[in-house]
């Protein structure tokens, strides 16, 4: 499967499998996240936090369209769509009934099946959430080229990074990078001394950073999601802090020798808290998502208690284990062979941790 083509042709052909095995008239994918599934890519993003985009994709047994409105259409053929075998279906902006009215004609008012559904329209079955998770072979040479941007841009911005700056210079500073790149800022967080133990999602401030910072990733192309979490310090680290780290890194260790085809995310939600007691932490795994699958989403699905999705070769997976002060996290993809850490970068100081390299914070 070398081509965009090829590669949408097997898509097609996994969307008609599932109109024949339900006798639904259609598929409407809506969401950022299927748009990209299906185009191989393509985005139809124009405001970055929104979960739909400018356009979107209609699919029945007979043709396939990219349903926008004229606003849209040159770029969109011009820089997006080009190589895709989706015919384009226009209507005026300011006449949004008129699109409607074309799905109704192209579905002869039948069953419409969707990633968002609206009114009479019916969610997608799993099976077919279950193809979009799984990477295709163009998929994951995409995956990889997203996660060795990212991890650059994160290196190239805390190498500058000074204990004067305030956060917002350093998430300023990261998501200039990610956009040198041509990936999207989907997450850029940052904590510096004082606010790193306190919170979880720290979005960023004007307060210094002082003598340590964490920046966490989700940066996005192609659709697909590179999440990463890097820390810095300024001067050596303390032993308490390095202890905390060491203590999240085998956690960690224990989280990804888990993460093989055939294990259930919840099972390896129930290994996580298991290693945060062994580490002296019982209380951890309440007090921060633990992560899960990741790829078209920045997580497709969470792992908790009673998620028994089951992973399978080709997925995508971050891990984010953290205690106060200290976090890791990388994407890796299940390959038969074993876990590839798609956000490794090897100018980033690391140390093995079972028998995998793992990042350690940058002392500057």
């Amino acid at each position: 499967m070398n081509s965009l083509d090829e590669e949408i042709s097997w898509k097609l052909r996994a969307i008609r499998n599932v109109l024949a095995e339900t006798g639904a008239a259609a598929v409407r994918l809506r969401g950022t996240d299927w748009f990209a599934w299906a185009t191989a890519g393509a985005s139809p993003t124009v405001l970055l936090t929104a979960e739909t985009g400018v356009a979107e994709v209609l699919v029945t047994a007979a043709a396939a369209w990219v349903l926008t409105d004229e606003i849209e259409r040159s770029r969109l053929e011009e820089e997006e769509l080009q190589g895709r075998s989706y015919t384009l279906q226009i209507n005026p902006w300011a006449d949004s009934a008129a699109r409607e009215c074309f799905v109704q004609e192209a579905t002869e008012g039948g069953q419409i099946l969707s990633d968002r559904p609206t009114g009479p329209e019916v969610a997608l079955p799993a099976s077919l959430l279950h193809q979009k998770r799984v990477l295709l072979p163009g998929e994951l040479k995409r995956y990889r080229q997203v996660g060795q941007l990212a991890s650059e841009a994160m290196t190239e911005a805390l190498s500058k990074a000074q204990p004067t700056w305030t956060e917002y210079q350093l998430a300023a500073a990261g998501a200039a990078a990610l956009w040198a790149r041509g990936l999207h800022p989907a997450l850029t967080l940052v904590a510096g001394e004082r606010r790193l133990p306190r919170y979880r999602h720290p979005i960023p401030s004007r307060e210094k950073l002082g003598r340590e910072a964490m920046m966490v990733f989700c940066a996005r192309k192609y659709g697909l999601y590179a999440n990463l979490t890097r820390f810095v310090s300024f001067g050596s680290l303390s032993a308490e802090r390095a202890a905390l780290h060491r203590q999240v890194r085998e956690v960690e260790a224990e989280t990804l020798n888990q993460s093989q085809p055939g294990v259930s995310l919840n099972a390896v939600y129930k290994a996580i808290a298991a290693a945060y007691e062994q580490q002296g932490y019982p209380q951890a795994i309440r007090q921060h998502h633990q992560g899960g699958t990741t790829g078209y989403l920045a997580r497709e699905i969470v792992a908790n208690p009673t998620t028994t999705d089951v992973l399978s070769a080709g997925m995508a997976v971050a891990w984010n284990p953290s205690l106060p002060g200290a976090k890791v996290e990388d994407t890796f993809v299940l390959l038969e062979a074993g876990l590839e850490n798609l956000t490794f970068d090897p100018s980033w100081p690391s140390v093995e941790v079972a028998g995998r390299l793992r990042p350690i914070p940058l002392e500057l």
